[in-house]
């Protein structure tokens, strides 16, 4: 078996994105910080389907004490709360916009992110859009793109390894809560 660094390893894992990518929007800090400081998230295609990622990202939160905001323009109440059909018909403040749709559509998601003044555009697990990324951080949001907030935020709270997650974090001691 071939030697890689730990660096390489790390940046190989769970993410198609390189280096230089990994160091901007997978940065360890940035997740803790905003997982801490963030209270509302609207989750744009969160879907009223238990059977969907999203929605059980979005029970997951829920549970966590995160305000959730459904954004889908095809339902009218979902995990209790008003769905809304897009980010601007939301009509309280959000901290962080988490996002379960095509990478074609991050760019306008981010303009529209930009726009509520939220704090964060987070891209899900297997979303990449360097123009979303682009326009967000011109508006003065964080971005975090390609990684899954509930497996973030388990990662970070010390719980994720009791469901046998990899946290890529080796110690021999009980996780410690970041937040």
């Amino acid at each position: 078996m071939g030697h890689r660094s730990s660096l390489a390893a790390d940046v190989s894992m769970n993410t198609s994105l390189n280096t230089p990518e990994h160091a901007r929007f997978i940065d360890p800090g940035a997740i803790r910080r905003v997982l801490s400081t963030t209270k509302t998230i609207a989750i744009v295609g969160l879907s009223p389907k238990p059977e969907r990622p999203s929605y059980f990202v979005g029970t997951y939160l829920q549970y966590e004490g995160y305000r959730i905001i459904p954004v889908n323009p095809r339902a009218d109440v979902i995990l209790g709360e008003k769905a809304y059909p897009d980010l601007l018909s939301i009509p309280e403040p959000v901290d962080m916009v988490d996002v379960f749709r095509n990478p074609d559509d991050c760019p306008e998601i981010a303009r529209q992110a930009v726009q509520i003044k939220a704090k964060t555009l987070w891209l899900q697990l297997g979303i990449v859009s360097f123009e979303a990324a682009r326009i967000a951080e011109e508006g003065g949001l964080t971005v975090i793109m390609d990684r899954c907030v509930k497996i973030e935020h388990g990662r970070y709270s010390g719980s994720l390894h009791w469901v046998g997650m990899n946290t890529e974090i080796i110690s021999a001691r009980r996780g410690r809560r970041y937040f």
